[in-house]
């Protein structure tokens, strides 16, 4: 049975949005490319889908408008302006109906202009119809994000391209709290374990620490490419990368204050589009900071890690992180949490359940607190694991590695005694 097959005999399926199976699958959707899109809808069902489309991060490049009405309206809408790249139109009509309307839309529609239909008929005799006057797809109401965005993609996207790259972005609830040491770890550890091609970039230009970590230093990097957008392309980048091992490449930053570093809200997104198809994982080390570029990146990124210390004014950021996250991102899973520094003498600390709690997520790692061990370590310019391969801080990155690519998936921890802090940060 073929995809379009599956789409007529769908409608009297389970809703899809909130399975673990379609998270998976539509979670390797490919982000669409910049092109127009109108919507026309009947029924409220498919304006309520169209909306959530245009809120998903892959449809970040998207121009995306919804009106009201049918084929009908589409026709008289563009009768004296230009089509867009794709129609996406709802009809209740019959089958002869559809097609009489549909005669009327083409006498208006640009070549080049890609039509879907979401009809409320579920007939392969009309499906085939459809297919032999030119149109691009046709599903049956009730439709998901899932359909829509898999069709799109499925349109404009080219399936013989190489697959996109998994981006990872690592940042911390607080600043010196150890997000990208860690974030270097976890990339070397994807790197080393997997043995895949693994880019890190160091987004913090002014004070980054990977040139440090991994005892290089490049005379080029992240500056360069930022500074450089109209020559950025797979050879430009390549004379960019310092090689830190066999299979882990770096963009490290520049970590001087001979300049300000300002960027716009687009800054990074071409950097990470064009590191994306070059390599199957991209870690991006985001510094501690909230502005236009980072929230973007942020938003870009396919899966998140935040770490955080586990003290109040952590919980607190942490929270808002989560919160803020959720609704830049209201259709991928919460981002990862990270507890680091944990069990430091004489600290007073938020029990970990505790701490997750408010969040409604479990830690995908809780690592001790070992100024001996982290010290070493950067002294030396080592990763953790070549440092001390059997420690306890070694196997969390390795799990954490498992599961930012998709090889593992968080453990359960059992509770012991949860309690929010909702309260007490209300009251502080």
């Amino acid at each position: 049975m073929t995809n379009l097959d599956y789409a007529l005999v769908q409608e009297s399926g389970p809703e899809l949005d909130d399975t673990t199976s379609w998270r998976s699958d539509f979670e390797r959707v490919r982000p669409l490319p910049r092109i127009s899109v109108h919507a026309f809808f009947e029924t409220e069902g498919v304006a309520n889908t169209m909306e959530r489309c245009s809120q998903d991060r892959r449809m970040a490049k998207v121009n995306l408008r919804i009106n009201s009405g049918g084929v009908s309206a589409a026709a008289n809408m563009f009768a004296g302006s230009p089509t867009p790249n794709l129609l996406i139109l709802e009809t209740r009509a019959d089958g002869q109906t559809l097609i009489e309307e549909l005669g009327e839309l083409a006498a208006v529609c640009d070549p080049d202009t890609r039509v879907v239909i979401v009809g409320h008929v579920n007939d392969v005799a009309l499906y085939r119809e459809l297919m032999r006057n030119g149109v691009s797809e046709y599903i049956v109401a009730p439709v998901s994000m899932a359909d829509v965005i898999g069709v799109m993609s499925a349109i404009f996207v080219d399936p013989d391209a190489a697959p996109l790259g998994r981006s990872i972005a690592f940042v911390g609830a607080k600043g010196g709290i150890g997000s990208s040491t860690i974030a270097h770890n976890c990339a070397w550890s994807i790197s080393n374990l997997f043995s895949s091609e693994v880019i890190l970039a160091d987004l913090d230009l002014a004070f980054g620490t990977a040139n440090l970590n991994f005892d290089t230093d490049p005379t080029q990097g992240i500056a360069e490419a930022i500074n450089s957008p109209d020559r950025l392309d797979e050879v430009f980048l390549d004379r960019l990368l310092a090689k830190c091992s066999e299979h882990l490449s770096m963009l490290a930053a520049p970590s001087m204050l001979d300049r300000t570093y300002d960027f716009s809200a687009e800054a990074f997104l071409p950097i990470l589009d064009i590191m994306q198809r070059n390599a199957p994982v991209s870690v991006l080390d985001v510094p501690h900071v909230w502005n236009e570029w980072t929230k973007k990146v942020l938003c870009a990124a396919d899966e998140i890690v935040i770490t955080a210390t586990p003290d109040l004014a952590n919980l607190r950021n942490t929270k808002n992180l989560f919160d803020t996250l959720r609704k830049l991102r209201p259709n991928d899973h919460a981002p990862f949490l990270i507890l680091n520094q944990v069990g430091m003498a004489k600290r007073p600390e938020i029990a970990p359940d505790v701490f997750c709690d408010p969040l409604q997520v479990e830690p995908l790692a809780i690592i001790p607190f070992d100024a001996a061990l982290f010290g070493e370590a950067a002294n030396s310019g080592l990763m953790i694991a070549e440092s001390s391969a059997k420690s306890p801080t070694a196997e969390a990155i390795s799990q954490i590695a498992h599961v930012v690519t998709g090889r593992a998936e968080v453990k359960k921890r059992r509770k012991q005694g949860l309690s929010s802090l909702i309260g007490l940060l209300s009251r502080k």
